[in-house]
């Protein structure tokens, strides 16, 4: 029998036990904040119905669908003709009915339809799931990845956008991120625009150019609009729009003068004040937040999803990009047969909030800690010393093992080190005959005598 050489498929990772305490931190942190706001926790199957996730994403969106063989003889049914032309396309519809889930939207609108007549509205939803991608594969980009997604769906009110942004702002700063912005824009206003300068079907064009600001900047973007049908002077008309700058209010002030004959455009502005509105009332530091909280008219994002408010966030303190983003969309559901839902919902870059964190050292102590406490095994008589003394501790709610052999100290120290366990109980000769337990703290080598109560009451 030929031996296999272990290896992952491209784009895939294996999570060590430190790696999954760190991932899981996050995932936690960012759940309890999703649930104070009412948020519930659903999970949606890996696979849909190819049919479900077909024509979603767009082309491009489409050909990066992992499609999953059906089982038995998947080839029986297909025309020999068909095989014959080597139309891959035509031929996958034949032999594959099911695929790997591309993101956690399109199984939530699904869901939603599919639950309807037992579901409340507005259905407030998180996930925390696995989706992929047949991508090609580079650094920061997995063809398996974890989205973390909240939606709301059947409510049109501002306050839910408002809310999201009291997400975004604790669970940041819940995980010790200190230096961040939550751009907002809308896509009304955006519209506005267009519509001002007499451009509507262009708007894509316009907000394409315009997102890169940050990149290419001003000459980049004007070059860009010329090459994408605009004019000098609807450039001339723009730059007041895409130069913005002042605080939120200012910012305000200025675009509704700019788009006092846009009614869409003045709709988006109101939106985006009862936002800020909202916040004000909702935080007692809202000083804080107002300088988190920030307008930003070159904010794009997807924009033919989106049809109302547009979130993106990003950390100051790393060279990193968006950690976070989302929007409102109207007629989520109207691709599954369920029209005029509207909802609006956010998600976090888990994999990117990770390398912030690790980059920046956030990560606490304790959660890259299992076991708080290794009890050595010197021999059979220590072990049975320490059952006991084992099962006393986990049933206190402390996390302990007991070195399962008897073996030298030296590899029992290591074997903690290894697994960064923080305390080492020594149980030899003296400590069964007095009942004294020695406690070593790894990290300052120091050590201490007590009596189990003691040390169980420390280390809880």
């Amino acid at each position: 029998m030929s031996i296999t050489k272990p290896s992952l498929p491209k784009g895939t990772r294996d999570f060590s036990p430190q790696e999954m305490v760190k991932r899981n931190y996050i995932f936690d942190t960012i759940k309890t904040v999703f649930k104070k706001y009412g948020y519930a926790e659903i999970q949606t199957p890996s696979m849909e119905n190819l049919a479900t996730l077909t024509g979603k994403y767009g082309d491009e969106g489409d050909k990066l669908i992992f499609k999953i063989l059906n089982s038995g003889d998947f080839l029986a049914k297909v025309d020999e003709q068909l095989l014959a032309n080597k139309n891959s396309q035509l031929a996958t519809s034949k032999i594959s009915e099911k695929a790997l889930r591309y993101d956690l939207t399109v199984p939530f609108a699904r869901y939603v339809v599919m639950h309807q007549n037992d579901i409340a509205f507005p259905f407030k939803r998180f996930q925390v799931q696995p989706v992929w991608r047949a991508d090609r594969p580079q650094k920061g980009r997995y063809r398996e990845f974890y989205q973390c997604d909240a939606d709301v769906v059947g409510s049109p009110s501002l306050l839910n956008e408002a809310e999201f942004v009291l997400i975004y702002h604790e669970a940041l700063s819940s995980l010790g991120l200190k230096d961040f912005n939550i751009k907002i824009n809308n896509r009304k206003i955006l519209s506005g625009i267009a519509e001002i300068i007499g451009k509507p079907e262009l708007i894509v064009d316009m907000t394409v150019a315009i997102d890169k600001l940050d990149k290419i900047g001003l000459d980049g973007v004007s070059k860009e609009l010329l090459e994408r049908g605009f004019t000098e002077s609807d450039i001339e008309q723009l730059k007041p729009v895409i130069l913005l700058e002042g605080s939120n209010v200012e910012k305000l002030e200025s675009l509704k003068k700019v788009l006092a004959n846009s009614a869409t455009g003045l709709k988006g502005i109101e939106e985006i004040e009862t936002v800020f509105n909202y916040v004000a009332k909702l935080t007692t530091n809202s000083v804080a937040l107002s300088t988190v909280l920030e307008l930003d008219i070159t904010l794009a994002r997807g924009l033919n999803y989106y049809t109302g408010c547009i979130f993106e966030v990003k950390t100051n303190e790393v060279a990193m990009g968006s950690i976070g983003g989302g929007g409102r969309y109207d007629d989520l559901t109207g691709m599954f047969g369920l029209k005029d839902l509207t909802g609006v919902g956010i998600s976090f870059g888990a994999d990117r909030i990770y390398d912030v964190l690790e980059e920046l050292n956030l990560f606490p102590e304790t959660a890259a800690q299992g076991t708080k406490v290794l009890i050595s095994n010197f021999d059979e008589a220590a072990e049975l010393f320490a059952l006991p003394i084992l099962q006393q501790l986990r049933a206190a709610g402390v996390a302990a093992e007991l070195y399962p052999s008897a073996a030298k100290l030296k590899k029992q120290l290591g074997y903690a080190d290894s697994k960064n366990i923080p305390f080492v109980i020594l149980i030899g000769a003296d400590e069964m005959q007095s009942g004294l337990l020695t406690l070593k703290d790894m990290k300052s080598g120091e050590q201490q005598q007590l009596d189990v109560i003691s040390l169980i009451e420390k280390l809880r």
